[in-house]
């Protein structure tokens, strides 16, 4: 059975949160890119991916809303604690764990929605948006105690982008969209990653080698071309549209990237000292915060997102280890990417 200790306390502005000791909540202020997130009737319930977290964390806002699942999910003891206004170190034996599960998968194929790292140059197939809104509307039913609303979340499903993202779409997705000019010398080069809080899903591929950068001179001036590998997906609006921001121990250029093929490229006037020392940042305006993501953590995300595939043909010792059927596809599919 499901079980773990919970720490009940209550914030000064009267929220009430529940969960194991260090666990992400909405309240946090920055949240990871592993972290699950699923809007429930009164509160939030947060899991941390990389953990590997079963029990989740809630955030309540109206307890007597909450109270409809919150014996279901953390148990009896924590239920009554909550209902007579008592904190403390208590057990969670939820009362369906069976729920519980349903809520850790719901709340994980929200997240494959949004950060699922495919990446072609690392290996990770795409995952159809199709099978993930099937397959959201399905657990959205099977959570009705805990959503806010199934019929709500069943709809918002139907809103997600359909970008399939098939293998034969990012055919050609490494190879180079622009081209050293001609007689041009290079005087630098580089790759790296980009962070993913600063641009929206299915636009970039999501390896540590996608953004790649070359420091050139010719015909008496030196600029830097940028190229970043682009993800599998259909038409992208003009607001969103990569931007690269170019940095040098002197001076910063900022340029939006073309999609020239497969590929996200840009050519600008290189700031003073652009041969020593170059980084190079991809966003798009507007999104993401302050807050550098982890190169570490993308890559324990990738590395998760391989060993999900590795195994989505396999039968799974614990439910929610338990693919997602656009997981299966994807797995089933990897031949061909």
């Amino acid at each position: 059975m499901m079980t773990g200790t919970v720490q009940v306390r209550q914030a000064a502005d009267g929220l009430w949160i529940i969960g194991p000791e260090g666990a992400p909540t909405v309240l946090d202020e920055a949240a990871a890119i592993d972290v699950l997130v699923l809007e429930a009737a009164g509160g939030h319930l947060t899991w941390s991916l990389l953990a590997g977290q079963a029990l989740p964390a809630a955030v309540l806002d109206d307890v007597k809303l909450a109270q409809e699942w919150l014996w279901a999910v953390f148990g009896e003891q924590v239920a009554l604690a909550v209902d007579a206004g008592e904190t403390g170190e208590l057990v969670a034996a939820p009362g369906i764990p069976e729920l519980v599960t349903d809520a850790w998968r719901l709340g994980y194929a929200h997240w494959a929605a949004r950060w699922w790292p495919a990446s072609i140059i690392d290996g990770i197939a795409p995952l159809d948006g199709r099978l993930l809104r099937a397959e959201i509307a399905t657990l959205s039913e099977a959570c009705e105690l805990i959503v806010a609303g199934a019929d709500e979340y069943i709809e918002a499903a139907d809103e997600l982008a359909d970008t399939r993202g098939r293998a034969e779409d990012y055919a050609l997705a490494a190879g180079p969209a622009a081209t050293v000019p001609s007689g041009a010398l290079i005087l630098a080069r580089g790759s790296g990653g980009w962070d993913w809080h600063r641009c929206p899903p299915g636009l970039l591929d999501a390896s540590e080698q996608a953004v790649s950068w070359e420091v050139l001179r010719g015909a008496g001036t030196t600029t830097v071309l940028v190229r970043v590998v682009a993800a599998a997906r259909g038409d992208v609006p003009s607001h969103l549209h990569p931007h690269a921001l170019v940095h040098t121990s002197s001076g910063t250029a900022v340029a939006p990237l073309t999609l020239a093929g497969d590929t996200w490229a840009a050519e600008v006037p290189a700031p003073e000292g652009a041969e020593p020392a170059v980084t190079v940042e991809v966003y798009v305006p507007g999104v993401g915060g302050a807050e550098p993501g982890s190169p570490e953590t993308r890559r324990r995300v990738r590395d998760l997102a391989l060993t999900r595939l590795s195994r989505a043909t396999d039968p799974a010792d614990n439910p929610i280890d338990t693919p997602l059927l656009a997981e299966i596809a994807a797995a089933e599919s990897d031949s061909d990417f």
